[in-house]
């Protein structure tokens, strides 16, 4: 005899398999799954993007008010205009962003640099600018080198796990690299003494002086180094939406508009124009 719980049993199956044999309903499934970012943000028009919360001038969010503002924003608003679609700004970290693409939470994130471990779980677009490595160095302590900084009475400041971090290490192994939680925490270190000097790219070395004028003064070294600035994208066997974006990054860059994105946002923090250093292009 067939007990009652049997019976349940092979109905809930008969009826899942009634599910996947009705033509469309299988098919439906199988497709939402296989999905591409692409076709997805044309059918629901949202394009979801990371952003990180006291970010500036990348990404700034009004707290009270719930709004969102930064140069990487600008860009992200333009892509999205590009599908007619409404932009969808999920909080993110810096650290997080890739977990963030991988776990298909965003669509894109602004501002990655690309590595080679990055690489390995997410897709980069083209560059929509180099970004040059300068430092905030103490009063008195003017080294117009990376050789001069690779000394090790010298002490140098860098974000662990950061970009700062890594070609501190690469160029100045014999210098005394002190690493910090966050960049903040390492301009608390120049400020206080603990440290010579700063390793941080220059957009982040223009907003820290304007914020506090008394931390230090900002150096490019020689040779001039930098690292690009990157849309990052999930990776998936479908690449329409990272080839999208890199034609989108190609017209604007060709039309100087990622370049007034970013000193449009620089001034919104105090940098001027004329307050970049003349080695430095974006």
């Amino acid at each position: 005899m067939i007990s009652r719980r049997s019976l349940a049993l092979l109905a809930g199956s008969a009826a899942l398999v009634t599910g996947l044999g009705v033509p469309g309903i299988g098919a439906a499934r199988a497709a939402d799954a296989a999905e591409s970012t692409f076709e997805r943000i044309k059918r629901t028009k949202k394009l979801r993007i990371g952003g990180i919360a006291g970010g500036e001038p990348y990404y700034h969010k009004d707290i009270v008010a719930g709004k969102w503002s930064g140069f990487c924003i600008d860009m992200a608003t333009d892509l999205a205009s590009q599908f007619d679609a409404e932009l969808e700004v999920v909080e993110s970290t810096w650290g997080n962003a890739v977990l963030d693409l991988e776990a298909n939470k965003i669509d894109i994130m602004f501002g990655v640099n690309p590595t080679p471990k990055r690489a390995f779980v997410i897709d980069f677009c083209k560059p929509l600018f180099t970004n040059a490595f300068t430092i905030l160095a103490k009063k008195g302590f003017e080294p117009k080198t990376w050789a001069e900084l690779n000394d090790p009475k010298v002490k140098i400041a860098v974000d662990i796990g950061s970009s700062h971090d890594a070609i501190a290490r690469r160029l100045c192994p014999k210098a005394e690299i002190v690493g910090f939680k966050t960049a903040d925490e390492a301009t608390l270190a120049l400020q206080t003494g603990r440290v010579d000097a700063q390793v941080l790219v220059v957009i982040l070395s223009l907003t820290m002086l304007k914020k506090n004028p008394n931390v230090g003064q900002l150096i490019v070294l020689q040779p001039l180094m930098g690292t690009t600035t990157n849309p990052g994208v999930r990776k998936e066997a479908d690449k329409s939406f990272r080839d999208f974006v890199d034609v989108w990054v190609d017209y604007n860059r060709s039309i100087g508009q990622i370049r007034s994105w970013v000193t449009k946002n620089l001034e919104l923090v105090g940098v001027q124009a004329s307050d970049i250093p003349p080695a430095v292009n974006f």
